[in-house]
């Protein structure tokens, strides 16, 4: 149905225009009869330039996109991390919000929720960026427990704990 109505409306647009307008007419070599292609561009010199925009324009081109500065890390000490995974994976944290190991979290015992804390391991030079949601660990010489998923990444599951660099990182 809708195809009958379309081509009819092509049908009836293309009679509406004047022979010279629906099809272009084809020009031929000299020696053999056969369609040449447009190599001129004479058509489209032709056109007028594009109006200039009224009113109000910006300049693009004197615009400097602002320079991206790398959020400032602020060095908080060094100490014992270690990790808490399976076991308390799905519970709720101190923060209310639910522990998911495979995340990038941690808990600290006075930071406040939210922080972003980069912690790297200093025999291994890795280094991974937490999101303090929880409160601890509360037995040990330890300043930081981080998911398993940070653990991971920093190369601290096997052993269980390791010494980090911490590091605040501000906005």
């Amino acid at each position: 149905m809708v195809n009958r109505a379309l081509r009819s409306m092509v049908i009836l647009a293309a009679l509406a225009m004047p022979a010279t307008a629906a099809q272009p007419q084809e020009r031929t070599h000299a020696a053999g009869g056969q369609p040449a292609f447009e190599t001129s561009f004479a058509r489209f010199e032709a056109l007028p330039p594009p109006p200039e925009p009224a009113g109000r324009v910006v300049d693009l081109s004197t615009i400097e996109p602002p320079v991206e500065v790398a959020p400032a890390a602020r060095p908080l000490g060094v100490g014992v991390a270690s990790y808490y995974g399976r076991r308390f994976h799905g519970r709720r944290t101190a923060s209310g919000e639910r522990f998911d190991m495979h995340a990038l979290t941690a808990a600290h015992r006075t930071l406040p929720f939210g922080t972003l804390v980069e912690v790297t391991n200093p025999s291994s030079g890795k280094s991974v960026t937490v999101r303090i949601n929880d409160r601890g660990p509360f037995h040990g010489n330890r300043v930081i427990d981080v998911s398993r998923e940070a653990a991971s990444q920093l190369g601290l599951i096997r052993r269980g704990h390791g010494t980090v660099h911490l590091a605040i990182i501000e906005p």
